[in-house]
């Protein structure tokens, strides 16, 4: 089974399980090869709520590693969820495993206030 797949079971197992409603929310991430990037989600709507990446102009201005910018994007997140009245969250992590970026985005998250 190639990873592709694999990651897919697994994606599938976790959402089985974890849904975001409008109180509590998804905290999903998804991980490039060069970029990471992480949304709050209401699946009871279907709609994206807030959204930050690595991509954005502050976290990319700055010259730092990929595991800290992950941690950037985490604390970034967290802010932005913060102004819409987001306390508490469900991790999502797609697939990944809890290790490296992944850890780094939750982490950051944590350290902004949002709680899993």
């Amino acid at each position: 089974m190639d990873k592709v797949l694999r990651r897919q079971k697994i994606r599938y197992r976790i959402r089985k399980k974890s849904a975001g409603t409008n109180e509590k929310p998804r905290l999903s991430v998804f991980r490039s090869n060069n970029e990471i990037y992480a949304q709050i989600i209401d699946d009871v709507s279907g709609k994206t709520l807030t959204a930050a990446s690595s991509k954005d102009k502050d976290i990319s201005a700055q010259k730092v590693n990929k595991t800290e910018k992950s941690k950037l994007v985490g604390t970034a997140i967290a802010r932005k969820a913060k102004d819409l009245g987001i306390e508490n969250v469900v991790f999502d992590r797609s697939g990944y495993l809890y290790h490296g970026r992944v850890k780094a985005i939750a982490d950051g998250a944590r350290e902004g206030g949002l709680q899993f």
